[in-house]
């Protein structure tokens, strides 16, 4: 149903979107990559204008673990080719990722980007998808705020470790004020695992709360 939010674990839903760089077929053609789809309330906006400009300040840091950008609002692609030659003239910023035009709504709506009491603008979404095309991570921030990037890079990596190791991230991580960097095994799933573990000398608190260090 369009307008619904896709929720966290089900498959993006797939669509051929018009974008600065030509058409893209979602998620079909950043298969094998980490997708981090991102939607703004408008071009030529000052907080959206600092948001890409620090976007594409990290974007080879998003390269180097694998992971895409995208962004979008409900724009035409000559307002986003315009407003994107305007931030590498006036900050001197190049903008290197595409920009969907959804003049129509269409991809905003599907999912679910369109706030009821900003009019036709987009919040500012952020769809983390993996390899396969499913959805892993949804952050929803109001116009009026703009989106800490360091972060964005930070889950996309933790999603990663997650993926890697089988375990958890804790908060903060890689810098969690009782554990550094180190994540956390998943708790015990038997009564005579649960013993085990507490018996044993692996670091941890508990039998469920059992940590652990793996390589970043």
């Amino acid at each position: 149903m369009e307008g619904k939010i896709p929720l966290i674990g089900e498959k993006f839903p797939e669509m051929v979107v018009v974008t600065t760089d030509g058409k893209k077929e979602l998620p079909k053609d950043y298969k094998g990559k980490w997708l981090v789809l991102f939607s703004h309330p408008g071009d030529f906006t000052p907080v959206c204008t600092t948001e890409f400009v620090e976007f594409a300040k990290k974007y080879d840091d998003f390269k180097k673990i694998n992971a895409e950008l995208l962004g979008l609002s409900i724009d035409q692609v000559h307002a986003h080719i315009k407003w994107l030659e305007w931030i590498e003239e006036n900050i001197g910023v190049e903008i290197k990722f595409p920009v969907i035009a959804d003049s129509m709504g269409r991809v905003a709506s599907k999912l679910g980007m369109v706030d009821p009491e900003k009019g036709s603008s987009t919040v500012r979404a952020v769809f983390v998808v993996d390899p396969e095309g499913t959805i892993r991570l949804i952050l929803y921030y109001p116009s009026e705020v703009g989106r800490n990037i360091n972060e964005v890079i930070r889950a996309v990596k933790a999603l990663q470790i997650a993926d890697k190791y089988h375990v958890a991230v804790p908060g903060n991580w890689p810098e969690n004020s009782i554990l550094g960097d180190k994540v956390i095994i998943p708790p015990a799933s038997t009564y005579k695992d649960a013993m085990e573990r507490k018996a044993s000398d692996q670091e941890g608190f508990d039998w469920w709360f059992k940590v652990k260090e793996v390589n970043k």
